[in-house]
C-alpha cells in the first residue's frame, strides 16, 4: 500500500472516530468541558473499539477491492497482451509477404536491366530474336520438320530452315531486329528527327529484305519465298503502318515479315500441311498394302478351292471303299452260311 493509500486511510479513520464521538456529545447537549473523565474515557474506548472495528471492515473492504482490481487489471493485462503478440504475429506475416514482393520485385528489375543490355547490343539483340525464333518453333512443329543454323549450297547460314515437300518446297525463316531506329523515331519529339529515323528504318528493313532474297532464296533447293522474323509485335506493326514501301518491296522480292504472332499462325498452317503430307504418304502405303493383301486373299482362296476338291475326291473315295467293304462282309456272311456235309 503506497503513501498516498495510507493517507487517504487515516483520514478516514480519524473521521470515523471524530464523527460518532461529537454525534453523541451533540444528542446529550454536553460539551467536552461538561463531561467528567470517565464518562470521556468510555466514550473514547467504545469510539476506539468501533474505530478499530470499523477500520479492519475498510481494511477488508479495500483488501478485496485491491485484489478484485489486482484480478482485473491481471486479465486486462493477459488479455492486452495476447492481442499485441496476435497483432504483431500477423504484422510479420504481412513484412514477410513485403519482403517477398520487394525481392520479386528486386528481381523483376534485375531482369528488365538485363533485357535492356541485352537490346542495347545489337550482336546479343540478334542472338535474342534467334532464341525467340528457336522458341516458337519448337512450340509449333514436330522435330523432324526443322533444321536451326542450316548450311545451304552456297554456304550461307540461314537461322531456321522449315523441311516441306515440293511445292512449295523448304523454307528459309531469318530473324532480323532492327531497334534503334525504330526505338529512337518512337522517343523522339522532334519531327524532323522523326522523320530521319523512320528514313533510317525504312533503309535498314529494305537491306534485311534484299539480303534475306539473295542469300535463302535459292531455285530447287528452297521455295521461292522466305520469312523475315521480327521479334517485336511493335516494329512489325509499325513497319506495315508506317512504311508501306518495305512492305510492297517484301511482296515483290518474295520475303514476306512476320511478327511472334503472324509466325505462330503461319507455323501452325505449316503443321497442318505436313500432317496432309503424312496422311498422303500413309494412304498410299496403305493402298499398296492393301492390294498385296487382297492378291493374297485371290491365292487362299484358290488354294482352299483345291483344296475342297481334294476333300470331295476323298469322300468319293471313302464311299467307294466303303462299299466294297460292305460288300465283302456280305459274301463273307454267306460263306459262312453255306453248311460243309462233314
Amino acid at each position: 500500500m503506497d503513501i498516498s493509500t495510507s493517507l487517504v486511510l487515516g483520514i478516514v479513520i480519524g473521521l470515523v472516530i471524530a464523527v460518532p464521538f461529537v454525534w453523541i456529545m451533540l444528542k446529550q447537549n454536553k460539551t467536552l468541558p461538561d463531561m467528567d473523565l470517565n464518562e470521556i474515557k468510555a466514550q473514547l474506548s467504545l469510539l476506539i473499539t468501533s474505530g478499530n472495528q470499523s477500520q479492519k471492515n475498510i481494511s477488508e473492504t479495500l483488501s478485496n477491492s485491491m485484489a478484485n482490481l489486482s484480478d482485473r487489471i491481471n486479465v486486462r493485462l493477459t488479455d492486452q497482451t495476447a492481442q499485441t503478440g496476435k497483432e504483431l504475429s500477423e504484422m510479420l506475416k504481412k513484412l514477410a509477404i513485403i519482403d517477398a514482393a520487394q525481392q520479386n520485385l528486386t528481381e523483376l528489375t534485375q531482369q528488365v536491366t538485363g533485357l535492356q543490355n541485352i537490346l542495347s547490343n545489337k550482336q546479343s539483340r540478334g542472338s535474342f530474336g534467334e532464341v525467340q525464333l528457336e522458341n516458337i518453333v519448337n512450340d509449333a512443329l514436330p522435330k523432324s520438320s526443322f533444321e536451326f543454323q542450316f548450311t545451304l549450297s552456297n554456304k550461307k547460314r540461314v537461322d531456321c530452315l522449315v523441311k516441306l515437300p515440293g511445292p512449295p518446297g523448304n523454307i528459309c525463316i531469318d530473324s532480323k531486329f532492327p531497334l534503334e531506329a525504330w526505338k529512337s523515331y518512337l522517343e523522339s519529339n522532334n519531327e524532323n528527327e522523326r522523320s530521319l529515323f523512320l528514313k533510317q528504318l525504312n533503309n535498314d528493313v529494305e537491306k534485311h529484305i534484299k539480303d534475306i532474297s539473295e542469300k535463302y532464296i535459292i531455285p530447287g533447293e528452297t521455295a521461292d519465298s522466305a520469312v523475315m522474323f521480327l521479334p517485336s509485335e511493335s516494329i512489325y506493326a509499325g513497319i506495315n503502318l508506317h512504311l508501306p514501301n518495305c512492305v510492297s518491296l517484301s511482296r515483290k522480292h518474295r520475303v514476306f515479315m512476320a511478327g511472334p504472332d503472324n509466325l505462330m499462325l503461319l507455323l501452325h498452317t505449316v503443321r497442318a500441311i505436313l500432317r496432309d503430307t503424312s496422311m498422303s504418304k500413309a494412304a498410299s502405303t496403305i493402298q499398296v498394302e492393301v492390294s498385296k493383301m487382297m492378291d493374297d486373299i485371290v491365292r487362299l482362296d484358290e488354294r482352299v478351292k483345291k483344296l475342297s476338291t481334294h476333300f470331295l475326291q476323298a469322300q468319293s473315295d471313302l464311299n467307294s471303299i466303303q462299299t466294297s467293304s460292305n460288300k465283302i462282309i456280305s459274301r463273307g456272311q454267306k460263306i459262312d452260311e453255306i453248311e460243309v456235309e462233314k
